[in-house]
């Protein structure tokens, strides 16, 4: 096993292709791709100043680490890696990896993170920016806070608890879908998504929960939540609060405190394939 320690390294690829290596205190400057290839790395308080350091690696350890904004598409075709404790800075990281593990990092930057990945473990993640997580898979996540658009566009098999999102358009195009204890606030969630379910969560979106074929939710919370379930099918909906407005749902059952407006447009849906119960007498329906 090789030690690097309190050293500084410049030029491009500097330790390509480096293998069972520990590096504590080490500094990367100026030069692309400075571990490409990489086997067994260790990495500890260790900085990023330039793009591409970890491509094509596999099987690293990186703890209170920091990849500084020029260290753009950091961390692609990189397979088994653990990050903890660090700061990135940079956008574009992860893509095409597998197996990736993120504990207690902070993303201040995080336009376009996390696509085409798979077997992806997030714990105590902050990240803001857009088209996080796109089109990956087999994903879980407790703890996270995620602020910026369009979150997991396309993802499939996902578990989240205890998360915060404020994000427009999350969760669209997805396949198996589940969140937890969670807030999510943004415009327009779930909009093509099969097989999306939501467990004690409190939501706030204009125009969410529309085209989605088989929504579960349970013992959630619509705060100003309108145009509801637009083209919504096998809809399993409990609902401990009012629901500004309800459009045109497909098929299923909707329990809600109450419904300010219903619109059930006969020429669009079948009226009759879904059952409304509010405990309040007083909703509006309204047929076209």
């Amino acid at each position: 096993m090789t030690t690097y320690q309190n050293q500084l390294f410049t030029g491009e690829r500097s330790l390509f292709a480096e293998q069972d290596a520990t590096l504590n205190q080490v500094t990367f400057s100026d030069g692309e791709s400075p571990l490409k290839e990489s086997r067994n790395i260790n990495l500890k308080n260790t900085i990023f100043k330039w793009k591409y350091p970890l491509w094509y690696s596999n099987h690293i350890e990186a703890d209170h680490i920091i990849l500084e904004e020029m260290s753009r598409s950091g961390i692609w075709y990189t397979n088994d890696i653990k990050v903890t404790n660090s700061s990135i800075q940079a956008p574009k990281e992860f893509r095409r990896g597998k197996g990736i593990t993120l504990i207690n990092d902070y993303f201040s930057d995080a336009d376009e993170t996390l696509w085409n990945c798979s077997d992806i473990h997030i714990e105590n993640v902050q990240a803001r920016g857009d088209y996080f997580g796109m089109n990956s898979e087999n994903i879980y996540a407790d703890h996270l806070s995620l602020i910026g658009n369009y979150g997991f566009d396309g993802a499939k098999n996902v578990e989240i608890h205890n998360s915060t999102f404020v994000t427009k358009d999350a969760f669209w195009n997805c396949e198996n879908v589940t969140i937890y204890d969670s807030t999510i606030n943004g415009e327009y969630l779930g909009w093509n998504t099969k097989n999306l379910t939501l467990i004690n969560c409190t939501i706030e979106s204009d125009q969410g929960l529309c085209y989605i074929d088989h929504l579960v939710m349970k013992n959630c919370t619509l705060l100003e939540t309108d145009l509801a379930f637009e083209y919504c099918s096998d809809i399993d909906a409990d609902i401990h609060s009012n629901i500004t407005s309800v459009k045109n749902p497909i098929s299923g059952i909707i329990k809600a405190e109450s419904i300010g407006e219903l619109i059930m447009e006969v020429d669009k849906v079948d009226p009759s394939k879904t059952t409304i119960i509010t405990n309040d007498a007083q909703t509006e329906r309204r047929a076209g």
